[in-house]
């Protein structure tokens, strides 16, 4: 019974002849977002939000009604002899399906064929129930974007233009609810950690009595490479809370024999809530340290920047060879740290370093020429033109479209998608920065200690752990970080690095040897004593538990992405 869960569930209404289930194959509902939903989890939501045999149900986005025949069997046991429930679908031969399933289980459909947009809400539910369509902003446009935000504003909540369908979904489901009604959704994770997100985050405390979450360490949706939490809203209308109760589990599988839940409560709601991830054991050091001033943010030290966008980096990104073999001079190019992060593992970019790379067939120039291009400039400019290059839409835009739009060689270079942990890379090397990392620009009063030790000093556990914090996690078990999120980063003052000068530079040799040999955590606990122990900004005992919530979180992001392997 698929519901929509990261792709393109609305998508669905283009289609004029839509496939017949019979038709329908794994890769196909993948192509357009549908994906299963496992029997434990619809069964755990409408077993929480359904208790009455009287109970008015109603599942947003119903697909096949996965949700709603869980609904019917729930009203049944309850004592109802014809549970009636209600629920809207945009894609027509779904909401027939829909209409069948629920009669076949002995239940009368109320299914609504229609944009869920377009369906004013009335707030005559006591229970709504089911898995809103994931689909990202940049598919999510036009009339379909409109009509969302528009619902959204009308319950006084304002979502900003990059916000996923799911979102308004949520806002807009609630709207159904009575007063004291009971709301149990399968969201994206990004409910939590998304900046996007926080206006939904604080409609819920404002809204609802009471929140619960469960959160999974494993992947429900493998197929999806989506991880999801379950949101349990009770009381509506009848809040604000300042607490969630937090609830774990492996898998969907293990939401019968859930353990001893977790409060929580956020020091603001609209702000990301991975902190609810770790214990406040871990947390209290982080805020005695920016208490104290010895911590603060990355934007405390500079500005970080998205990489330049060449529109075609198999053309514009070359190897030394490639330079040669096409015969380019060196005022057609600019050096250029090589597509990807993978060397940018150590403290430092330097010459060597890249001479190395671009002996190991790298990309470290970039094509750039002026305008008056050498002839042999000229001559690869045509060829891109025979190629269709000037045709990408970044090239078409351009005055120029060999021409890519330049950024002044950044301080520090920030990798974004990460294995372990971000990495900060002092860019010795001066060179320029694609997308595929950030770049720290440091304030001047900043620039000669940043680039000389920030690097180091970000190796240490307080760091690390809040960088899971505000990062987010992607398919394969990636952490990513975006500019907004490295500007809140946790990171060693000015003033601590500076006290703590003389002790950093004393490691930084053995630090660099650790991370030549991909020891990530030998080099973190080096810094860490020379950082926070030997200054006695932390004690032991804290680094434990800090070292220990780091460990945690990361070997939960891991197996996250292991279990929908």
């Amino acid at each position: 019974m698929p519901t929509f869960v990261g792709g393109m569930a609305q998508n669905d209404a283009v289609s004029s002849s839509p496939l017949p289930l019979a038709s329908d194959t794994s890769e196909l509902r993948k192509a357009r977002g549908a994906f299963f939903t496992p029997e434990p989890l619809t069964r755990f939501i409408t077993d929480w939000a359904v208790r009455s045999p009287d109970d008015r149900v109603m599942e947003p986005s119903a697909g096949d009604a996965a949700f709603l025949v869980e609904a019917v069997r729930r009203l049944a046991e309850l004592g109802n002899q014809t549970p009636t429930v209600a629920g809207v679908e945009i894609h027509e031969h779904s909401a027939r399906v829909a209409d069948e399933r629920v009669t076949a289980a002995g239940g009368v459909a109320e299914i609504t064929h229609s944009d869920f947009f377009l369906v004013p809400p009335t707030p005559s539910y006591d229970a709504v129930i089911g898995n809103p369509p994931y689909i990202r902003y940049q598919d999510f446009a036009g009339e379909a974007r409109t009509r969302s935000r528009a619902a959204a504003l009308g319950a006084g909540v304002v979502l900003n233009g990059l916000a996923s369908s799911w979102a308004a979904f949520t806002i807009q489901s609630a709207l159904f609810l009575r007063q004291g009604g009971r709301m149990g959704l399968v969201l994206p994770a990004e409910l939590l950690s998304v900046n996007y997100a926080a206006p939904v985050r604080q409609f819920l405390f404002d809204r609802f009595a009471r929140i619960e979450l469960v959160l999974f360490t494993e992947q429900v949706f493998p197929e999806a490479e989506a991880d999801v939490v379950l949101l349990l809203a009770d009381g509506f209308d009848q809040g604000p809370t300042d607490h969630a109760t937090i609830h774990q589990a492996q898998h969907a599988a293990a939401l019968q024999s859930l353990g001893v839940p977790l409060t929580w409560s956020p020091k603001s709601p609209a702000d990301k809530w991975t902190g609810l991830l770790v214990g406040t054991d871990a947390l209290r050091p982080l805020r005695e340290l920016r208490e104290s001033g010895e911590f603060g943010t990355l934007e405390h030290w500079g500005d970080t920047t998205l990489g330049m966008v060449t529109g075609n980096n198999g053309y514009f990104a070359l190897s030394p060879a490639r330079v040669r073999e096409l015969g380019l001079t060196r005022a057609d190019l600019l050096r250029l740290s090589p597509p990807g992060s993978s060397h940018l593992r150590g403290l430092a970019l330097t010459r060597h370093h890249m001479t190395n790379l671009g002996n190991a067939g790298k990309a470290t120039w970039l094509f750039r020429p002026g305008d008056n291009p050498s002839p042999a400039a000229q001559a690869y400019i045509q060829a891109g033109h025979i190629a269709g290059v000037d045709q990408a839409y970044k090239c078409r835009v351009r005055r120029t479209w060999y021409q890519v739009p330049l950024l002044p060689p950044a301080d520090l270079l920030l990798t974004c998608m990460n294995a372990d942990t971000p990495r900060l890379t002092t860019n010795d090397a001066g060179a320029l920065h694609l997308n595929s990392v950030h770049g720290v620009y440091l304030k001047d009063e900043h620039r000669d200690l940043g680039r000389e030790l920030l690097p180091l000093a970000s190796l240490n556990s307080v760091t690390l752990l809040n960088a899971e914090m505000v990062g987010r996690s992607y398919g394969g078990g990636i952490l990513k970080i975006e500019p907004r999120e490295a500007d809140v980063w946790a990171m060693p003052s000015p003033t601590l690095v500076a006290t703590r000068a003389g002790a950093l530079r004393a490691v930084k040799a053995d630090v660099a040897r650790l991370l030549r040999a991909g020891d990530l955590l030998g080099a973190v606990d080096i810094v860490d004593q020379a950082l926070l122990l030997d200054s006695g900004a932390l004690t032991n005992a804290a680094v434990d538990v800090v070292r220990q919530a780091h460990l945690s979180m990361t070997a939960r992001r891991v197996s996250r992405s292991e279990s929908g392997r």
